[in-house]
């Protein structure tokens, strides 16, 4: 009688739960919105959740540490003219967070540390370049300042955020809305999926298709795909008879799946969030209750079922911590913020263990906030690994972060007071166009004085003669 082995994992134990109800946060008007984001996006400083707003599109940013009721009265992030549809925080500066609206603009937000008195209206940029909503949104994971968005006119658009430029537009490759975006670890590739069911890997500033699977999952309903550590596809997606699925594939090889394996019924679409420090996977469904989480390894077959997390309430939405922003002391491995329909609750995953001490294994060195590269380096075909941090001490994230520049750069500049003015041209171009206006308008006004000067002078001698004339 042969005994089944099982396998050994250090993820095998993990467990969900969700946190106290004093450390949730309640009042909070999710938006309504239908449409196939997360709704919330965290980092270690702040917590950001999409609301429902009258007469535009608006957004909530709080202080991780804000917990219990919000006031209703809460300053909101206000400056869309439609509903936000995704948001998304820079990755390597905890203040600064980009939106997409259905009015087809993306704006950038400097939030202070300190709680502002009233509604933020005023983006440091707007971004106009999209002809229609702009629904999908995602920072370089290792350049400066660069933004990757996605819109309904099938068109992905990189965007230097420190200038206002389009960097790269990708307008040929999409026949059909574009369901989902990725970069990988370093930023050199992209994987998509689109309404025409197609897994496509890009290379964006070759402007080029380098593989492509048609029908990855057979069914109509929208796949989502993100890349592995080991540059491995992790899908998810519906069968032809309405299941749900998940694949992971190799693009070198896109014939056959690595693995492929069925889940249930529901029809909710399944947002993953991978981990690549654990090369976890957590699938969380909209409208579902439950996270489930897979782990992806070497060894068949490939993507091993690790747990569930169960609760009574579905979900919203679902914002995901950076490694950084974890508590290494709890051997906390990922916290979830899931939205329900008035408020949104902290969900920590964690591997028991016996020993206080630091746990190297759960945590290898993760992305720091330091960028790798500046935009133009990166355009131009450098690639480089995002700058690694060690987590033995924890991280502490800065109070207010300097963007470190080549050259002007707008986020570090105050908005001016007043109209919201469109950043179309580059500040350079802008300068020298007023320079010129304004030296113009000196020439005129010196002429100007001349002039006067020269008829007051005949006046006066005018006076002159007639005041002898008299006499």
């Amino acid at each position: 009688m042969s005994r089944r082995v099982v396998r050994q994992s250090k993820f095998r134990h993990v467990f969900g739960q969700a946190a106290k109800a004093d450390q949730a946060y309640e009042d909070i008007r999710v938006s309504k919105v239908t449409w196939d984001s997360s709704f919330c996006a965290v980092n270690p400083k702040f917590l950001a959740i999409i609301t429902e707003a009258g007469g535009g599109g608006a957004f909530i940013v709080l202080p991780l540490v804000k917990t219990g009721r919000v006031d209703k009265n809460y300053p909101l992030v206000t400056g869309h003219t439609a509903p936000v549809l995704d948001i998304d925080w820079c990755p390597h500066n905890d203040n600064v967070i980009a939106s997409a609206s259905d009015d087809t603009t993306i704006m950038v937000w400097q939030i202070p540390d300190y709680t502002p008195v009233r509604n933020i209206t005023e983006p440091i940029i707007t971004l106009e370049g999209h002809s229609k909503r702009v629904g999908i949104l995602s920072w370089h994971p290792t350049a400066r300042n660069v933004l990757l968005s996605a819109g309904g006119d099938n068109v992905i658009i990189i965007w230097n955020v420190g200038t206002g430029e389009v960097l790269l537009s990708l307008d040929d490759m999409h026949p059909d809305v574009i369901h989902s975006v990725c970069w990988n670890s370093n930023g050199s590739l992209l994987a998509t999926t689109c309404k025409d069911k197609t897994l496509r890997i890009i290379d964006p500033r070759k402007g080029q298709v380098v593989a492509e699977r048609f029908a990855a999952h057979e069914g109509m309903r929208p796949m989502r795909a993100v890349f592995t550590r080991q540059g491995h596809i992790f899908t998810t997606g519906f069968t032809r008879m309405s299941q749900r699925e998940l694949g992971l594939w190799d693009p070198n090889n896109f014939e056959e799946p690595v693995a492929l394996q069925e889940m249930d019924t529901s029809n909710g679409v399944l947002l993953p969030f991978y981990d690549p420090d654990s090369s976890i996977v957590y699938l969380c469904g909209k409208g579902d209750s439950s996270i489930r989480y897979f782990e992806i390894t070497d060894e068949p077959p490939f993507v091993h079922y690790l747990n569930t997390f169960s609760s009574k309430e579905p979900q919203r939405g679902m914002g995901f911590m950076p490694k950084r922003g974890l508590d290494v002391s709890k051997c906390e491995i990922a916290r979830f913020y899931k939205l329900h329909e008035r408020k949104c609750e902290p969900i920590i995953m964690t591997v028991p263990r016996k020993s206080d001490l630091f746990q190297d294994d759960l945590y290898p060195d993760t992305p720091g906030p330091e960028p790798a590269l500046e935009a133009d380096e990166w355009l131009s075909g450098q690639d480089a690994e995002p700058v690694l941090i060690s987590l033995r001490d924890g991280y502490v994230p800065p109070k207010h972060r300097e963007l470190r520049v080549t050259k002007r750069n707008i986020l570090d500049v105050r908005p001016p007071s007043g109209p919201r003015r469109s950043q179309s041209a580059s500040d350079a171009s802008l300068s020298q166009h007023t320079l010129e206006t304004l030296l113009q308008e000196i020439k005129a006004l010196r002429e100007q004085v001349q002039a006067q000067e020269q008829r007051i002078t005949a006046l006066e001698n005018m006076l002159c003669e007639l005041v002898d004339g008299t006499d």
